[in-house]
């Protein structure tokens, strides 16, 4: 069995990443952990290093979708086989890393925490609204209930590893578009109940501003691109290459 690789994109995350990485030593005590630090410009980096985690460094911040496929392309070139990712906010419980894994041994491609399986998760009217909308959408092409499509809780495995590792993959936020994607070629998604907790500190680029307005537009027009072109065969990136037009991921430190 290939060995287990727990993502953790993180930017500016310093004050959550030390107690997130000390719970993932302990629910998945034989998992390697991967930080990819995007252009964080507090000690993220230096935290993780001394929590026990390697550390993939981007130059500057390239956006969360870019972070998480750098983990997936590191696990990808490193022979790991299973992939978690979890956000590095400590907004998600590593004790629930084991049931995705679970999941995924039932024989799932991809497992989704929901935080909304588990009852309900305070949030604002707007994001309520948008997650709702999105969740109904990706339910209707799925043919199945999806709860929550902006999860950053997520393992996968198998040729699923290929397909997020390739242009494909959205760049911006991989979110109800990259559920679609993963139906459109034959992947079984499960979603599985979560504990989310609040924000320890700092607040989410997302929601800032007009942000969360253009998340709504892309997301629309990425759904639209997907659903309009035939999905063709996936072809994994060969060793040593990066996705054309997006940077290439430095080396671990």
């Amino acid at each position: 069995m290939l060995p287990l690789l727990v993502v953790v994109p993180a930017y500016n995350e310093e004050a959550a990443l030390g107690t997130l990485l000390d719970g993932l030593k302990i629910s998945v005590p034989d998992a390697s952990v991967l930080v990819v630090d995007d252009g964080s410009d507090d000690r993220s980096a230096e935290v993780a290093r001394g929590h026990g985690a390697r550390v993939v460094s981007h130059p500057h911040n390239l956006g969360y979708g870019v972070a998480v496929q750098t983990g997936l392309l590191y696990a990808l070139r490193r022979g790991f086989g299973p992939v978690v990712h979890i956000d590095g906010d400590g907004q998600h419980d590593p004790v629930d890393v084991p049931r995705l894994l679970e999941a995924l041994e039932l024989g799932a491609d991809v497992a989704i925490g929901s935080r909304f399986l588990a009852g309900a998760y305070p949030s604002t009217l707007l994001r309520r609204l948008g997650s709702r909308w999105f969740a109904a959408l990706a339910s209707l092409i799925l043919g199945q209930r999806i709860t929550d499509p902006t999860s950053g809780f997520r393992a996968m495995q198998g040729s699923v590893l290929s397909l997020y590792a390739s242009e494909q993959y959205p760049p911006d936020y991989p979110d109800a578009d990259l559920l679609i994607l993963t139906h459109r070629h034959g992947f079984k998604i499960k979603e599985v109940a979560v504990q989310m907790r609040p924000r320890r500190s700092g607040e989410a680029k997302l929601h800032r501003g007009l942000r969360p307005i253009y998340y709504v537009i892309k997301m629309m027009l990425s759904i639209l691109v997907i659903l309009l072109r035939r999905a063709p065969q996936t072809e994994p990136i060969p060793i040593g290459s990066a996705p054309k037009g997006r940077a290439r991921g430095p080396g671990a430190a």
